[in-house]
């Protein structure tokens, strides 16, 4: 059996899919309540403490991004994962901004998934846990703290799936390297990266394999940046890329090169994606040409990725 870190709630309106995520739960020595609907859930929710949360994105009644906005005001530390499809998937990504600590695809392509999706959450609960009670045990011995401290910094910046810094990290970085340019009077590129037809390949070959390629991916692209540069995903299978002190020439080579790189990669599974391999589309756009506040260079690489895509993919295009 597994500790007391064991009660998870599961809400869905499918009665099918809570059986068998309460199955495979339960299998794995959890404590396991289910709702059928956002009313149910709140109402278990007041009734006894749950550690995590599996919801449905898509409900009759109360969404899952209100639900989940529930649950966080009334207990943070409660870890939330959200349950979508292809559909809502850009939805799913609004729902990690939100506070979700992730999210599982619809229908499942392995159930030991769920499992090892519970394990990973309720770890990091456990982590915070011993975290406040170091806080309160072990006031004097700094050392022991600080390490805490420093280990559940580390998860709150970085992706789970890839080990790169995560949007919220990013948006952080963005303001940091934007007040320093302006103060200093310098200049710095980003780099708006997006992986060509992933549905495709995670249709192909089953999500498993989708998020081998995703990590595949992220260390190729970290191998050939600065230590100064900040790389982190933005969400599914977009990537962003600060490159401090590089004007736009520079960084549109640096864009090429990395393109050219995945291009030439022999990915497995590659020769179902169309043309016969994986490829990114890149956006570049430059402080201060193209803007002097965060939110505007990113919406400005944001566009000359858009113009990348529609423009047949597998290129690079710069902000204008």
């Amino acid at each position: 059996m597994k500790n007391d870190l064991n009660h998870i709630l599961v809400v869905d309106d499918e009665s099918s899919l809570r059986r068998d995520l309460s199955e495979v739960l339960r299998e794995e020595g959890y404590q396991v309540s289910c709702a059928a609907n956002a009313e149910e859930a709140l109402a278990l929710f007041d009734q006894q403490h749950f550690e995590l949360v599996f919801c449905d994105i898509v409900m009759p009644g109360m969404s899952g991004i209100e639900l989940l906005q529930k649950f966080k005001a009334r207990c943070p530390a409660t870890e939330v994962i959200i349950i979508t499809s292809h559909a809502s998937l850009e939805t799913a990504i609004t729902a990690l901004r939100t506070g979700a600590y992730d999210y599982l695809l619809k229908p499942f392509e392995s159930l030991d998934l769920i499992a090892s999706f519970a394990s990973r959450a309720l770890a990091k609960v456990r982590l915070e846990r011993e975290n406040l009670r170091l806080v309160e045990e072990l006031r004097e011995k700094n050392s022991a703290l600080e390490e805490a401290n420093a280990l559940l910094h580390e998860l709150a910046i970085r992706d789970g799936l890839t080990g790169l810094y995560n949007h919220r990290y990013f948006q952080d970085a963005m303001i940091t390297e934007t007040h320093r340019a302006l103060r200093h009077n310098r200049t710095f590129s980003l780099l708006f990266m997006d992986l060509d037809n992933f549905k495709v390949y995670n249709d192909s070959h089953g999500h498993p394999k989708g998020d081998i390629l995703l990590r595949d991916l992220s260390e190729m692209v970290s191998e050939r940046l600065r230590r100064s540069d900040v790389l982190a995903r933005y969400g599914g299978e977009e990537f962003v890329v600060i490159l401090p002190e590089t004007d736009k020439r520079v960084a549109a080579e640096l864009a090429e090169d990395i393109r050219q790189l995945i291009e030439s990669h022999p990915f497995p599974g590659c020769e179902c994606q169309p043309g016969g391999k994986v490829t990114i589309s890149v956006g570049v756009a430059t402080f201060p040409e193209d803007g002097k506040a965060p939110m505007t260079i990113i919406t400005a690489a944001d566009d000359a990725l858009y113009k990348a895509k529609h423009a047949g993919r597998n290129r690079v295009c710069l902000a204008s």
